[in-house]
C-alpha cells in the first residue's frame, strides 16, 4: 500500500522563516516512515519600498517563487482562503512570523493541526517582538516554542522547545539568524510526531505570561538617562530597525556602532547624561545615568554611515557638547 503524502501549507512573511522551508521542501528519505509535501505558502502582499516605490516580494515569497511552491497572498486570511485549502485537502499548518491573526475557521481546516514557531521561552515574551525585548531586557538565553494555535495570542499549548544562547555581542541580526537556524531540528523532531499524533503537550501558566508589543520608530531613540548596559542592551536589540539615534543641534544622528567603556579615570568624571566628556581620534565618549559609552559609527541624514574619525572630519562636535533623545518606554505591557 502506497504510503500517504501529507500536505503541508506554511504561512510566514520573514527571512527567518528561511531555513525552516528548506527543510519542509526536501523530500523524505525513501526509507522514512512519513512522506510530506510542502503544497503552498501564505504570506503578505508584495508592498511598494525604496525611493522608486515598486513592489517588492518579502523573502519567505520569493523563496515560493523561485522554488515553484503554490504561494498565496492574501490582504488577510478570508473565507476565500479556507475554502481554497478545504478543496485542497491540506493536512498540516505551520506558521512563523507571518504577521496575521488565524481566525477558528482557518484552524479548523487541518485534521493534523495548525502550529506555530515562536521565539520565545512562552509563556515569556508573548507577542510581537520576543527577540528584540530579550535583547534589550539583557537576557542571556531564549528558546523557540512549538506551540499549538489557539484563540488567545501565543497561549497555546507547547509541546517541545529549542534551547538558544544569547551571546553578549548579538545584535537583532545575528539573533535572529541562530533562531532561524534553531526551528530546523525543532521540526525535525516535531513533524514525525505530529503525522502519527503523538506529540504530548503542556499548558502554560497563565501567572507567568508577559506581552512584548511592536516597535515603533521611537524605540531607536538614545535615552542617555539609562545606564551604560542598558543603552548597550537597547542598541543591541534595534540594530536591524527601528536602528539607534540622538539628536545633536536639532540635527538627527544615527549610531551605526557603540560600546560600553570602562576606564578608572573617567569614573572620577561627574557628567550630565549625554554630555560629551572625551574626543578620541577614532571616537567619543559620553556620558549615561550609569557609566559611559563609546560611539564608533555615525551618519547624517541623507549621509552614508561613517566611521567616527571620518564623520567628524566633516561635522562638528566638541568636549561638553550635549547629546539628547527621547525617553524609552517600557517594551512590555
Amino acid at each position: 500500500m502506497e504510503k500517504k503524502i501529507y500536505k503541508i501549507v506554511f504561512f510566514g512573511s520573514d527571512s527567518i522563516c528561511l531555513p525552516c522551508l528548506r527543510y519542509l521542501q526536501k523530500k523524505p528519505l525513501q526509507d522514512s516512515t512519513i512522506n510530506w509535501e510542502l503544497f503552498c505558502i501564505v504570506s503578505q502582499p508584495d508592498k511598494k519600498k525604496g525611493r522608486g516605490q515598486n513592489l517588492q516580494s518579502n523573502p519567505v515569497a520569493e523563496f515560493a517563487k523561485a522554488n515553484g511552491i503554490v504561494l498565496i497572498q492574501p490582504e488577510k486570511p478570508d473565507l476565500n482562503l479556507v475554502n481554497w485549502m478545504k478543496d485542497n485537502k491540506l493536512d498540516i499548518c505551520l506558521v512563523m512570523a507571518y504577521g496575521h491573526f488565524l481566525g477558528k475557521s482557518l484552524r479548523d481546516v487541518f485534521p493534523c493541526g495548525i502550529y506555530n514557531f515562536h521565539a520565545s521561552e512562552l509563556p515569556f515574551f508573548r507577542g510581537a517582538s520576543p527577540i528584540e525585548t530579550a535583547l534589550a531586557l539583557g537576557e542571556k538565553h531564549t528558546k523557540i516554542s512549538f506551540m499549538k494555535i489557539e484563540k488567545k495570542m501565543d497561549g497555546g499549548k507547547i509541546s517541545d522547545t529549542q534551547n538558544i544562547t544569547i551571546d553578549v555581542n548579538d545584535t537583532a541580526l545575528s539573533l535572529r539568524i541562530k533562531i532561524a537556524e534553531s526551528v530546523v531540528p525543532l521540526v525535525d523532531r516535531v513533524l514525525p510526531k505530529i503525522i502519527d499524533d503523538t506529540l504530548s503537550w503542556r499548558v502554560q501558566n497563565e501567572k507567568e505570561a508577559t506581552y512584548c508589543r511592536k516597535l515603533t520608530k521611537q524605540d531607536g531613540s538614545l535615552d542617555f538617562s539609562l545606564t551604560a548596559e542598558e543603552i548597550y542592551n537597547r542598541w543591541r536589540a534595534f540594530y536591524s530597525w527601528p536602528s539607534t539615534y540622538f539628536y545633536h543641534n536639532k540635527q538627527r544622528i544615527k549610531v551605526g556602532k557603540l560600546r560600553i567603556y570602562v576606564e578608572s579615570d573617567l569614573e572620577k568624571i561627574a557628567s550630565k547624561p549625554g554630555v560629551v566628556c572625551r574626543l578620541h581620534n577614532d571616537s567619543f565618549i559620553v556620558a549615561t545615568g550609569n557609566g559611559f559609552i563609546e560611539i564608533l559609527e555615525l551618519q547624517r541624514p541623507g549621509g552614508k554611515m561613517l566611521k567616527t574619525a571620518d564623520f567628524l572630519r566633516g561635522y562638528k562636535l566638541s568636549k561638553g557638547d550635549l547629546l539628547t533623545g527621547c525617553k524609552n518606554s517600557k517594551l512590555l505591557l
